[in-house]
């Protein structure tokens, strides 16, 4: 089994960020940074799974989501913080699948979608963190606010502590990438698998172009957090529609 490992920036305990950029397609960059649909725990990652949707608990006044056959989709381009809470208690090894697609709305300029993993709460309105929580995010932004967020193409990962406060750990500049978003690309399902150690704090997110199982890219949650347990998982988007679905 390969891994890849890049050290961050960040001076966190902890903070390792896996490698997950570096000669690879945008298929695989945007899997890595917006996360699950499918999650399984209390057992070894790579012996259980989940076949079902957990409780959906819909934020309100935050985005437009609904079903269209088995996907979850979030339908309001104009939505900032646009938020699903998903109902799952985490412990210990968990395994997430699923699959995502981009269904529109970066034309302006800016979008941006991600995932809160193990969050211990939930807020079932519009908020910028999500209770205790580690957030990935795929953003695009032609002129962003925060220096640290690069123009372009970027990915971010976030520790919240609250539901009003969040902590950016990691930002990668993407924009070499920029070219392989087509008409094909843009629009494909992306299928993925990562897995999550909420005690020792490993996160691994699976080369979804190889073949989710040899190859991997790492980060560590913050060892202050640690062992982390939640029950909720949030989707999230940011000026832009996207749609999620069970299974890789």
């Amino acid at each position: 089994m390969k891994k890849h490992i890049l050290q961050s920036r960040n001076s966190a305990p902890g903070a390792v960020f896996g490698n997950a950029f570096g000669g690879r397609s945008v298929r695989r960059v945007l899997a890595c940074a917006v996360l699950t649909m499918l999650a399984a725990s209390g057992l070894s990652a790579q012996e259980i799974g989940v076949r079902e949707l957990p409780d959906i608990e819909y934020a309100r006044n935050a985005g437009t989501w609904q079903f269209s056959g088995p996907r979850l989709v979030q339908q309001d381009a104009a939505a900032g913080l646009a938020k699903v809470n998903l109902g799952l208690h985490q412990e210990g090894a968990v395994l997430y699948e699923f699959n995502l697609r981009y269904e529109g709305g970066v034309e302006d300029g800016h979008g941006g979608a991600g995932i809160h993993v193990f969050a211990d709460s939930r807020l079932n309105y519009p908020s910028w963190g999500s209770g205790k929580s580690y957030l990935l995010w795929l953003n695009y932004d032609e002129k962003p606010v925060d220096k640290a967020i690069p123009a372009g193409l970027s990915a971010q990962v976030y520790r919240s502590t609250s539901h009003s406060d969040m902590t950016l750990l990691h930002s990668i500049d993407l924009n070499d990438y920029l070219n392989f978003f087509d008409g094909d690309n843009l629009h494909a399902d992306i299928p993925f698998r990562i897995t999550i150690d909420g005690d020792s704090g490993e996160v691994r997110v699976y080369d979804p172009t190889v073949d989710l199982s040899s190859v991997y890219f790492v980060f560590y949650m913050d060892k202050r957090d640690l062992p982390m347990k939640g029950d909720w998982v949030s989707l999230r988007t940011n000026g832009v529609k996207a749609s999620f679905a069970l299974g890789l």
